[in-house]
C-alpha cells in the first residue's frame, strides 16, 4: 500500500496553535488506534529547534483515501497551517515500512 507525507507549516504563533496540536495529536492516536499506520511529528533545525511546521506520514490505498483523511485533520481544520499532501515512491534504500 502506498505511503503519503503531508508537510505544513504554521501560520500563526506556536501558543495559538497549541490547542490544536493537541488535538491533533489525539486524533493520529485515534487512528493509530483503529489500526492505521501513521506518525507525525515536528520539523526542528540543526540547533534542535522547531522549524515552525511538521511532518505527517500516513499510509493509505490511495491519494483520494489519505487526502480525506488528512482533511479531517484538527491542525488544517484550524486553519493555522499551509499545507502539502504527496505519495512519496521509495527508490533507493528501506526505511521498513512496507
Amino acid at each position: 500500500m502506498p505511503w503519503f507525507v503531508k508537510t505544513e507549516r504554521f501560520l500563526r504563533p506556536y501558543a495559538e496553535l497549541k490547542p490544536h496540536l493537541q488535538a491533533h495529536r489525539a486524533w493520529v492516536e485515534q487512528l493509530r488506534n483503529q489500526g492505521a499506520r501513521i506518525s507525525s511529528g515536528y520539523l526542528v533545525d540543526g540547533d534542535g529547534q522547531p522549524g515552525g511546521g511538521g511532518l505527517l506520514l500516513l499510509e493509505c490505498a490511495s491519494y483520494a483515501e489519505a487526502a480525506a483523511l488528512v482533511a479531517s485533520d484538527p491542525m488544517l481544520l484550524s486553519g493555522g497551517v499551509d499545507w502539502t499532501l504527496a505519495e512519496w515512491r521509495s527508490a533507493v534504500g528501506d526505511l521498513g515500512i512496507r
